[in-house]
């Protein structure tokens, strides 16, 4: 993981262990396993496995969560359940199973694409002589190698050292035996788990007091961009719907965008000049993923809290995948967690994305299938990848914006330079006539924070 040292270890300690993490990860022959409930099953349990994909997709998502990682993937293997055994989460059959194919293909790492108690987890690595993790535990691995700011590299090891706390074993098996390294830090008769756990709680509370610090630095850096003023518009969506191409496209940045699970976890912001002449401060932010573990949608709360204070919210889409709905309804969830009403037309404006991978009768469909929605909740047809659609985008964004910002009248008379100079700096000039003798007519938009210096420098002005 990035920044991480272990309980109590240092800065040094962490990049070795990084380094040899992921020289593990890259050479490790790795089983995905998709230990899916039946639907009739899953009905059968409270607060059961309610994941409305199919149990291919949700395979296929967790097969792109470990090549995030680098591992080897020899197979993804899925499985049918009708019930969940609380010692292994799998039957004895299937278990038994399983085993023989590990040992066949040499297996060094199962990853089973549930959320396991630390008894199952031990379990089965007995069962299977091999390392084996869970959703969480592949999650917080991928967290740990794409964190790159000191609040990133801080939320993740918080999460971590958390998850940890109930299993006191790393990712990855090599990294077990520098455990007792640790054991001498301990009081007199405490047992060696005893001594890891308090390490690691008092790792963890430094870590939180260091965040607070970050927290308000952030915080501050926010209140000066709200001096700035730009308003704020923030790319929220499902993991690899192209957010940062699309940031990318629109900014000239060059932000990390591959076709990758989690390629972005650290906020980026860039002013961007709309046509009309508006400046606003564009966001990129991490992007949320199905059955996101509860731990991690709290320790990232700060890097979204860019998206909450957003005065206009893209949230983008991959029309272009077989579960976009389903995907769709996932950032849903998690905006309204976070405060957000994912239906509110005057903020939210959804961006179907990647419009360039599909075939012309499907790019017909959507696009008639966008113009069914109301004007105020339209979404945008585009392809980050090759610029289609940027044009409607632009506008888009403009007239949310325009939305809470006062439109006034007013002439200068000829050779006013520094007054039209001002207006240029300050407000957006959206219809201008030119008289004959130099004397100009606008008609002006303004920041509603600029309004009162407008007005006392206008006061013949007339409000649109």
């Amino acid at each position: 993981m990035a920044g991480r040292a272990g309980p109590g270890g240092g800065g040094s300690v962490g990049i070795a262990i990084d380094a040899a993490e992921h020289a593990v990860a890259s050479g490790t022959r790795a089983f995905v396993v998709g230990p899916y409930l039946t639907r009739r099953a899953a009905g059968r349990l409270d607060g059961g496995d309610d994941n409305q994909r199919s149990p291919e997709a949700r395979l296929d998502e967790a097969a792109g969560l470990a090549g995030a990682i680098d591992l080897q993937l020899v197979e993804a293997v899925p499985v049918t359940l009708t019930a969940l055994r609380p010692s292994t989460y799998l039957g004895k059959g299937k278990v038994d199973e399983l085993v023989k194919r590990i040992e066949d293909e040499e297996i060094g790492l199962v990853v089973m694409d549930c959320a396991l108690s630390p008894v199952q987890q031990r379990n089965l690595e007995k069962a299977f002589g091999c390392k084996v993790i869970d959703r969480t535990g592949l999650i917080l691995e991928i967290f740990g190698r794409r964190a790159r700011t000191r609040e990133g590299t801080l939320q993740v090891e918080l999460a971590h050292l958390n998850y940890q706390k109930s299993r006191l074993v790393r990712s990855w098996t090599h990294l077990e035996r520098q455990r007792g390294g640790f054991g001498f830090l301990g009081g007199p008769g405490e047992t060696q788990i005893e001594a890891d756990r308090r390490i690691i709680q008092e790792r963890m509370t430094k870590i939180e007091r260091e965040l607070e610090g970050v927290k308000r630095t952030r915080s501050l850096h926010r209140a000066s961009r709200k001096r700035v003023p730009y308003p704020i518009v923030a790319l929220v969506g499902y993991t690899n719907a192209g957010k940062s191409t699309l940031f990318n496209r629109l900014t000239s940045a060059e932000v990390l965008a591959q076709d990758m699970l989690f390629a972005t976890l650290d906020p980026t912001a860039r002013a961007l000049k709309l046509p009309h002449g508006a400046k606003i401060l564009l966001s990129d932010t991490v992007g949320f993923i199905s059955d996101l573990p509860t731990q991690l949608v709290a320790a990232f709360r700060a890097t979204l809290e860019d998206a909450i204070e957003a005065d206009v919210l893209l949230h983008v889409r991959d029309v272009s995948h077989e579960d976009t709905q389903a995907q769709a309804a996932d950032v849903h969830a998690i905006l309204r967690d976070l405060g957000v009403d994912p239906e509110d037309g005057q903020r939210v404006i959804e961006v179907w994305n990647k419009a360039d991978l599909l075939d012309p009768a499907e790019r017909d469909r959507q696009a008639s299938l966008a113009g069914l929605r109301p004007e105020a909740q339209r979404p945008v047809l585009v392809s980050a990848l090759t610029g289609e659609g940027m044009a409607a985008l632009t506008q888009a964004i403009e007239s949310r914006i325009a939305r809470t910002r006062p439109i006034y009248r007013l002439a200068l008379p000829p050779g006013d330079g520094k007054s039209l100079a001002w207006l240029h700096a300050n407000g957006e000039i959206l219809e201008r006539e030119d008289a004959e003798d130099g004397a100009l007519s606008l008609i002006v938009r303004l920041p509603p924070e600029r309004e009162g210096a407008f007005t006392a420098s206008f006061p013949d002005a007339e409000r649109a």
